[in-house]
């Protein structure tokens, strides 16, 4: 058996604004493991910046694993595969999400390949056989108010349902303005904002009191991860449902999670298995805001063909799955990987 990775650099087609910046290009690197003839592959979708495993040593670590791989050897490769990583190796690479996020992919990919498909069918669904889609959220990406003036009527000719957009950039005055055109343009829209932590407590509340009337479905992180009280106050407090982002990265002790859960109490949360260690890890988040009440999407974090051809697949299969999900990110490279989807009027589609 061999393990080896990869590493890669997306060029974006234009150049993204993100809350960390212009983003021109994107790192990534890739695990492929060979048992008994068949590979397995997965995407690691590290976010500079971001990620809390955005470390110098990225790469060592990666190359850490790959010798745990080869040296733990086929028969526990094929139990990890039938039975899933033990819990204290789980837990010990949970401090390295996007790695422990590739490895998942590994192993569905391999056990697809061994059970003679292409590697690329990791779970099995009605999207995975390409008979439905998933309805996904359109996003404006950050720019200035003629920019997200154009991107909006793009959005919907493309008949997206639902829309999220970037606030806190703008005066507040140019993003109401945005958000009054697609009120104008779709009544009936669902409507998405988030603020990737720009405000503190006082000001998301009185921006919430401002947006209010355009009945938007919830404010994504409107204040800093580190801001748990503002957090708190803004969720029970604000004229619109809060949702956190940012706020659940690098909590990994189970009851680390409860105690961020109790204390601020949002209305959602927003899961990425890149950024919060895989399909288990996100899973555990789903079961923990369940019981409190608490609702959930999930979403993308930039990655390629294959990590979010993962991510949907993966999404297709969850019970009680609802709404809009964040799986639009698809189209953004010059060099992405063959896709694996597609996009149609609003929805997710696989392609092979």
């Amino acid at each position: 058996m061999t393990a080896r990775f990869w590493s890669y650099t997306y060029h974006f087609k234009r150049p993204a604004g993100t809350s960390r910046g212009v983003m021109h290009v994107k790192p990534a690197y890739f695990l492929e493991v060979t048992v008994g003839g068949w590979m397995g592959q997965g995407e690691c979708g590290l976010l500079p910046g971001l990620s809390v495993d955005d470390h110098p040593d990225y790469a060592e670590k990666l190359q850490a694993l790959c010798d745990l791989i080869q040296t733990s050897g086929e028969a526990a490769w094929k139990a990890w595969a039938n039975e899933g990583l033990p819990d204290a190796v789980w837990s010990h690479w949970l401090a390295w999400p996007s790695i422990l996020f590739a490895w998942e992919q590994a192993l569905l990919s391999w056990s697809d390949a061994s059970s003679g498909g292409n590697g690329k069918r990791l779970f099995d669904s009605a999207f995975a056989r390409k008979e439905a889609g998933i309805p996904i959220n359109g996003l404006l990406w950050m720019g200035d108010s003629c920019y997200l003036s154009e991107q909006s009527e793009v959005r919907i000719q493309e008949g997206f349902d639902c829309i999220k957009m970037k606030i806190g950039a703008l005066a507040l005055d140019q993003e109401r303005a945005i958000l009054t055109d697609l009120r104008h343009l779709r009544p009936d829209i669902q409507l998405r904002v988030d603020a990737n932590g720009a405000f503190n407590a006082d000001e998301a509340l009185a921006v919430m009191e401002t947006l209010r009337s355009f009945k938007l479905h919830s404010v994504e992180q409107p204040c800093p991860a580190t801001d748990r009280d503002g957090l708190a106050r803004v969720a029970a407090q604000g004229a619109i449902p809060t949702a956190l982002d940012e706020s659940l990265i690098g909590v990994i002790e189970p009851a680390k999670r409860d105690e961020l859960l109790d204390e601020i109490r949002p209305q959602y949360i927003v899961l990425k298995p890149s950024l919060l260690g895989g399909f288990r890890s996100c899973e555990d988040w789903i079961q923990r805001a369940e019981a409190r009440g608490i609702g959930w999407w999930i979403t993308s974090a930039l990655e390629g063909a294959v990590g979010l051809s993962a991510i949907a697949q993966w999404t297709a299969t969850l019970p009680r799955l609802k709404g809009y999900q964040g799986l639009g990110t698809g189209s953004l490279y010059t060099n992405n990987l063959p896709t694996r989807t597609e996009v149609k009027s609003g929805q997710l589609w696989m392609l092979g």
